[in-house]
């Protein structure tokens, strides 16, 4: 594999948390958080700034970022729907946001009520401001791999979509497989297809573990060329719009992995393992297998 470093990008306390069934406090969240960066994780996705109807959990956005204790050198980016988002999103000091559309149009209706051209359109005053403000913008194509809805995803619609993000400003392309389903050569063939037309480096992988497909789809993939790979502590995480959908894959089976396959992460394996448990045990959440074996082993 060419390039030993790996990055991870930790979406547990907004992808992780917000399909949790009751109210997780903002306390908890933060203490979430702060503990992540201890680890030495590098990019922790923060929170939601999505109506507080669709996404109930993702409510305390404001308040989140107000009391998030930043680290030097760790950055907090917060997801983003449309320029209202936005703009609630800059008025409390958020300087990165990622956008969100998928390759699926039925998904696309069911999510965010629009079609894809039409999320694209809402997308195109957040950039033009994000670039005057200075501000990353991270672009999520999510059902890559198949869809609740309609099925199998051409992999030329998930060209189409990531081309559009890329094309439009965003810095980064994290293509999603929402409901794991996709397989080592599906994951593969969608990869170097959308590579095709985007650079590798500027290209990230988000896979749920559904089928238990995730760290083999990631180790297509790095074998690809890929090098920033999404991941939630403890396997937190689902989809409020894909039935049965289960978490994120581990950060911890993860980060085992790379190790394991000689590749860097620069995170503390045996701490974030404890983040897991804690975690875990907080919102009567399994815990993940490389989380286990590691505290055991210790």
């Amino acid at each position: 594999m060419s390039g030993d470093f790996v990055k991870i990008v930790e979406v547990g306390p907004r992808d992780g948390l917000q399909n949790e069934p009751y109210t997780v406090p903002t306390s908890l969240k933060l203490d979430l958080i702060d503990r992540l960066g201890e680890t030495g994780l590098k990019v922790i996705e923060s929170t939601s700034f999505v109506s507080d109807r669709a996404i109930p959990q993702m409510a305390d956005a404001e308040e989140l970022i107000a009391g998030l204790q930043r680290r030097a050198n760790v950055r907090y980016p917060a997801l983003v729907p449309n320029e209202r988002g936005y703009d609630r999103a800059r008025s409390v000091g958020v300087d990165e946001v990622a956008l969100f559309t998928a390759a699926s149009e039925a998904f696309n209706q069911r999510n965010i009520n629009c079609n894809i051209e039409e999320s694209l359109r809402r997308f195109a005053p957040v950039l033009h401001r994000a670039r005057d403000d200075g501000v990353r913008v991270r672009g999520y194509v999510s059902t890559v791999l198949g869809c609740p809805y309609q099925g199998d995803v051409p992999i030329g619609d998930v060209v189409r979509v990531a081309e559009a993000l890329f094309e439009a400003g965003c810095e980064e392309i994290s293509l999603g497989d929402t409901i794991g389903v996709g397989t080592p050569r599906k994951a593969g063939e969608m990869l170097r297809a959308v590579s095709q037309s985007i650079p590798m480096a500027q290209l990230a992988v988000h896979f749920h573990d559904t089928y238990g497909q995730a760290l083999a789809n990631i180790m297509t993939c790095l074998e690809q060329g890929v090098r920033v790979v999404d991941s939630s502590v403890a396997g937190l995480g689902g989809c409020p719009y894909a039935r049965g959908a289960t978490g994120n894959v581990a950060t911890e089976d993860v980060v085992y992995m790379l190790e394991g396959s000689g590749l860097q992460t620069g995170i503390d394996l045996q701490q974030l393992a404890r983040v897991g448990d804690w975690i875990a045990g907080e919102l009567g959440r399994p815990r993940s297998r490389a989380g286990q074996a590691v505290l055991k082993r210790h």
